[in-house]
């Protein structure tokens, strides 16, 4: 099987897919707009071959492209893991017609609006919601949905451009900072605990799916510099508070008729344990959690997801043995990582558990975080265990601490 992968050297988890791909037997070309000499190692020994565009952004030029490149190369299929390239790559399969999502399946995937309105015809709990072009259509749905209420873009991904209005004076104040984007949706703001849930599939069936936990909510997380993001991949899943959010999305992937690839959901469960929709994209999660994936059940998603595009079926166990977390870490202060403190008693302590670290190092320019998830580097542990998973976690949240100056 030939499969084009769109964009696949960026982002950073790409190159897994692309090993993925090459794993279970694909021959595999890729489409970008980074030169050759710039794609990741990893990704370069497994391309057979590679078009090289100056921006995948014009579509049109690009679907034109693509079409004079591909005849010679016998594709198969066309894959895109990356939120910006979804439609392109609907466009690429119906003018190859190649098998996979078309464009009218892909925009309920891409527009929140069209997304929450499919599922408020299949009965699936949404947030009050209305699609807003202009600042006077934001101020009516404000006023109909009640604060506090939700603005982020229509076609966002991750917690972007994304605000809590609480009343008439931050609702203004996010309409300003969020000029450039040309579509929002305003939603109603639910009050509770937010999770994901992502799943595998092949032929419309779930072979493989996940709930992480988020602690706290991205939107807090996104708003405060200070805090250190907790995404934590669940041992057990099938845990009976988590029933509502499991039932949602399996009803949520047959109302919009996904057959196979990735899904990243997002879910709310609220304090009387009522589960809300948030969104869902066609599309493996961002911030490194297929990582934690693969550590809490000793697997390899990334090929798992392959087989399942190339050979529908997914061959590998799926034993789940621990609660695995990543923790994204942000410095204080600005310009260059002076010291890291805690870290040494921190691993002397939980290092047993600690599978990854990848802080930044001394005399490293700080990111900017509101610009990035990963903020200044991030840590993986794992732990059967999910109380001392939270106590492990929330402890290298207030012990480790990064210094910029």
């Amino acid at each position: 099987m030939k499969v084009l992968f769109l964009s696949p050297g960026y982002p950073a988890e790409m190159p897994y897919f692309v090993r993925g791909l090459a794993a279970v037997g694909a021959e595999v070309l890729g489409l970008g707009d980074s030169s050759p000499g710039a794609l990741p190692e990893m990704t370069r020994k497994r391309l057979s071959g590679y078009l090289h565009l100056p921006s995948l952004w014009d579509e049109e030029a690009t679907v034109e492209a693509v079409r004079r490149w591909a005849p010679a190369r016998g594709l198969d299929r066309v894959e895109c893991l990356w939120e910006p390239g979804m439609i392109l790559a609907a466009h690429l399969r119906e003018a190859l017609r190649l098998p996979g999502m078309t464009v009218a399946e892909t925009v309920p995937f891409r527009d929140k609006e069209s997304m929450k309105l499919v599922l408020d015809k299949a009965g699936i709990r949404t947030p009050k919601h209305h699609r807003a072009k202009t600042a006077a259509e934001a101020w009516a749905a404000a006023k109909d949905i009640g604060y506090p209420t939700i603005a982020k873009p229509i076609a966002g991904a991750g917690s972007a451009d994304t605000w809590r209005c609480n009343d008439d004076a931050e609702l203004d104040r996010a309409l300003k900072v969020t000029r450039h984007v040309e579509e929002m949706s305003v939603e109603e703001f639910i009050e509770a605990e937010e999770f994901t849930f992502d799943t595998v599939c092949a032929g419309g069936k779930i072979l493989y799916w996940n709930i992480s936990w988020y602690r706290p909510r991205p939107l807090i997380a996104r708003q405060n510099e200070w805090v250190t993001s907790q995404t934590i991949s669940l041992r057990d899943p099938e845990h009976a508070r988590l029933a509502g959010g499991v039932a949602m999305g399996r009803a949520v992937i047959q109302a919009l008729g996904f057959k196979t690839g990735f899904t990243h959901m997002e879910w709310f469960r609220k304090a009387d344990g009522e589960a809300v929709f948030g969104e869902i994209a066609c599309r493996a999660a961002g911030a490194r959690t297929t990582e934690i994936m693969n550590y809490s059940c000793d697997v390899d998603v990334w090929t798992g997801w392959a087989e399942a595009v190339c050979h529908g079926r997914w061959t590998q166990p799926i034993e789940r043995s621990y609660n695995a977390c990543i923790l994204f870490k942000r410095a204080k202060g600005e310009g260059r990582i002076q010291r890291i403190t805690g870290l040494d008693r921190f691993m002397a302590e939980f290092g047993e558990h600690v599978v990854s670290v990848e802080l930044l190092p001394i005399g490293a320019p700080r990111r900017n975080w509101k610009q990035t998830l990963v903020s200044d580097g991030w840590l993986i542990f794992r732990h059967p265990d999910l109380a001392t998973t939270v106590e492990i976690a929330d402890r290298f949240s207030t012990d480790v601490q990064l210094f910029a100056g």
